[in-house]
């Protein structure tokens, strides 16, 4: 086949699936010379350059070019037949440990680890850990995932994703929430925690918060905060708060406030569905970035860590970003189910 029939061009996925391949320690080192043949050969490269470059034939370059023509990303992963290592196992035992991985546990203990499994399957430590990761089995990690039972759970969720979806226009979305009972705690000293509880909105668009720590979470606390959000963004411009069914929102003080306040417009999350708050998003960064590994000695060390953090991110805010739809997660939620 001539060479100019033999081009082609890389969609953006599969440009971004081949680097990964090529980055990863994991990938073998044929499927990785592959890669880098495909890649140059999308630059437009002749089979002669990408020969002397990569330190290979020529004849193979013509043949990974060809392959990934007709194949496209499936052809790099092929292994001929009898080329490569030969099993230890056959495919009955690497079942049979599977199946004890994903449906039994040892007398006992709540998960296997690879020393346990071994043990019980007499083979090798090395030999579980490389089957385990060819099926991408983690017995250490449990997830779980509570389906909410609010009866307006579709209403709800249309709701605020179609906020995330499609803002309103002249209007400010804000994501609120509270991150309550934080601890501050030092690790070596004993005694019980101190904590405080964070109040914070997510501006949507552009990925500032706003934040506030109080000592208590009352619905005097959430009325001061509620002022705080009524100050910052001055003016007449609707606010749409996102938020959850917490009885604090919802107390008869609270909702007073707000009739003499309607430029506050509410949105409710469906109940257990605190997921779909994007602000719960931002919180688990501020978890991750500043609380997880500090160690602090009294409340007063731990709002000033919050602070800082909230300074620092104000400075350079990143929005998250919402994609998924309300029929994705439709879904999504009926396999669960």
């Amino acid at each position: 086949m001539p060479y100019a029939r033999l081009c082609f061009q890389l969609s953006p996925s599969e440009q971004e699936q081949i680097q990964q391949w090529v980055a990863a320690h994991g990938t073998p080192q044929q499927v990785a010379l592959r890669c880098r043949i495909v890649l140059a050969a999308a630059e437009g490269r002749s089979d002669v350059a990408i020969a002397e470059q990569l330190e290979v034939n020529r004849k193979t370059v013509i043949l990974w070019r060809k392959r990934f023509s007709e194949q496209r990303l499936d052809a790099l992963w092929e292994v001929a037949t009898g080329r490569g290592r030969k099993p230890t196992y056959d495919i009955d035992k690497i079942a049979a440990i599977v199946d004890a991985t994903l449906e039994t546990k040892p007398e006992g203990m709540t998960h296997w680890s690879c020393r346990t499994m071994a043990k019980d399957q007499g083979v090798s430590k090395s030999t579980i850990n490389a089957i385990w990761q060819a099926h991408n089995l983690k017995p250490h990690r449990t997830k779980t995932f509570k389906l909410s039972p609010d009866a307006k759970f579709l209403e709800k969720m249309t709701d605020v994703v179609g906020l995330y979806l499609n803002p309103p226009q002249q209007a400010i979305v804000l994501c609120v929430d509270e991150k309550s009972q934080i601890q501050a705690l030092d690790r070596t000293q004993p005694g019980l925690p101190i904590t405080t509880t964070l109040f914070a909105a997510l501006e949507m668009l552009q990925g500032k918060v706003i934040g506030q720590c109080y000592q208590r979470h009352r619905h005097q606390q959430f009325l001061k905060f509620l002022r705080t959000l009524d100050q910052e963004f001055p003016g007449k411009v609707p606010l749409h708060l996102i938020m959850d069914n917490y009885g604090t929102h919802k107390h008869e003080n609270v909702r007073a406030w707000l009739k003499r306040h309607p430029r506050f417009v509410l949105h409710f999350v469906p109940t257990s569905s605190s997921w779909l708050n994007l602000v719960e998003r931002w919180f688990g960064v501020l978890d991750d970035k500043a609380i997880r590994r500090g160690v602090f000695r009294s409340v007063e060390d731990l709002k000033a860590a919050i602070d800082a953090f909230l300074k620092a991110w104000n400075k350079d805010p990143k929005p998250f970003v919402w994609t998924a739809t309300v029929e994705s997660i439709v879904e999504k939620l009926s396999r669960c189910r």
